[in-house]
C-alpha cells in the first residue's frame, strides 16, 4: 500500500471552545468548519504547512454507521506528539498566548526534548525535539 495519514480523530465536548483553543493558544489554523444539511458539524484543524488534519469531533454528535462512536470519550486520545525544530522556542511561543504546559520547562531525554500539554478535553499532546544525533561515517 503507498498512502498517507491525512486525518487523525479526537472527542471534544464542544468543538466551538476547542477550535479557540487550537487556533488561539496551540497554533493550529481551521481547515474545515462545515455543517452538511442533515448531518453534524465537521471542524478540522492542522499545522501551518502540514497536510494532517485533526478532526474534532463532538461528544454526541451523529455516526455512519450509527453505533460506531458509542465508546469514543473525549481525553481518551493516546497522545499526538508534534516534532518540531525547537522545542524550547516552540514552548515560549505556545506559552505566550496562553498554552499551559504540565511542566514548567521542557524535559531534556537521551532521546530528545520534551514538553506536553492537554486540550481542553484532556486529549494529550507532547512537543518533541528528537536529538542531533552525529552523522554516520
Amino acid at each position: 500500500m503507498n498512502g498517507k495519514i491525512a486525518q487523525v480523530t479526537i472527542v471534544v465536548h464542544d468543538q466551538t471552545a476547542s477550535l479557540e483553543f487550537y487556533t488561539q493558544k496551540a497554533g493550529f489554523e481551521k481547515r474545515t468548519d462545515v455543517t452538511p444539511p442533515g448531518a453534524s458539524r465537521w471542524v478540522t484543524v492542522g499545522l501551518p504547512g502540514e497536510d494532517l488534519e485533526l478532526a474534532l469531533f463532538q461528544l454526541g454528535s451523529k455516526t455512519v454507521p450509527p453505533d460506531a462512536g458509542k465508546n469514543w470519550k473525549p481525553g481518551a486520545s493516546g497522545g499526538i506528539q508534534i516534532r518540531v525544530a525547537d522545542c524550547r522556542a516552540a514552548f515560549a511561543e505556545l506559552s505566550a498566548k496562553g498554552l499551559k504546559f504540565r511542566e514548567s520547562q521542557p524535559v531534556e531525554y537521551p532521546w530528545g526534548v520534551i514538553a506536553t500539554f492537554s486540550d481542553p478535553d484532556g486529549n494529550n499532546f507532547a512537543l518533541v525535539q528528537p536529538p542531533a544525533w552525529p552523522a554516520k561515517t
